[in-house]
């Protein structure tokens, strides 16, 4: 519920690409993010992350709200390209995200329920928002 938001357009270096890939296991890409600031008033109550992921053949595009103590608050499907695997974009199974941080195990099967049909855009999906929670704790939260 922020009032507003500030863009910033963060630039990982390498050694932070390289921190954020030790401590999620999963591999960075690219080192070019967008991120808002969200502020209630003149207080930040979070951050806004868009990020892609490559489903089986095509990106998918999301958001990550995050709070101010590392957590997920919402994650959304903003782009979805591939002909299978849409189920990721629905609200039931991305709820499972709430309220998870970087020290969530965030594995399919394990507390992240896999999709039948939607294996690979589960999976990535899971993968980007893990990768994201590391960044934010290496960049944001420091």
């Amino acid at each position: 519920n922020g009032t507003k938001f500030e863009r910033q357009m963060i630039e990982l270096t390498k050694e932070q690409m390289r921190m954020v890939q030790k401590s999620s296991n999963i591999p960075v890409r690219n080192g070019k993010i967008n991120v808002w600031n969200v502020l209630n008033g003149q207080q930040s109550i979070g951050t806004f992350w868009i990020d892609q992921v490559v489903g089986k053949h095509e990106f998918i595009t999301y958001a990550v709200g995050i709070n101010t103590d590392g957590k997920v608050i919402q994650v959304e499907i903003l782009d979805y390209r591939e002909t299978y695997g849409f189920q990721v974009r629905e609200a039931n199974w991305r709820k499972q995200f709430l309220g998870k941080s970087k020290d969530s195990p965030l594995k399919l099967g394990q507390d992240i329920q896999n999709i039948s049909g939607a294996t690979l855009s589960c999976r990535n999906v899971t993968d980007g928002v893990k990768r994201i929670l590391a960044t934010y704790d290496f960049v944001i939260k420091k």
